[in-house]
């Protein structure tokens, strides 16, 4: 199994289950389903309803403090996407531009390479450590 569908599809699963719980659900929704038909026109309108389902059992699982379902859910939907891809690999692209338009916004700030950083601190040393800006004031 290709690494990079199983990470895509991680990614995508727990990004559809985070969706569920915002203000762009509705119209994240209809990319999904719209995605699926794609692949599988006969089963979209049944992706649809389980999408409703499963975003009412992360309503209720966010309502109790039930973080177990909602991993649960998460684990579904990225199975489901995995799924997806492994049967439809030409996906991969337009999944990809999915998440792009769902991620959270840079602020028109570009995004570019990656920012890994370590730092020990012992005594009464302190670290201060950020991937953008950093104001510290200390009196």
């Amino acid at each position: 199994m290709d690494p990079q569908v199983v990470d895509l599809a991680r990614t995508a699963g727990t990004t559809v289950v985070t969706l569920m719980a915002s203000d762009t659900w509705n119209r994240a929704r209809d990319g999904l389903v719209a995605l699926w038909r794609r692949a599988h026109p006969e089963r979209a309108d049944q992706l649809a309803d389980q999408l409703d389902a499963t975003r009412d059992e992360l309503i209720a699982a966010r309502a109790a403090g039930d973080e177990q379902s909602e991993e649960e859910l998460n684990s579904e939907w990225q199975s489901r996407l995995r799924r997806l891809l492994m049967a439809e690999p030409g996906l991969a692209e337009e999944l990809s531009r999915f998440l792009e338009e769902f991620a959270p916004s840079t602020g028109g700030q570009p995004v570019v390479g990656e920012v890994h950083m370590h730092a020990k601190a012992s005594g009464r040393g302190r670290v201060y450590q950020a991937g953008r800006d950093q104001h510290i004031t200390e009196g």
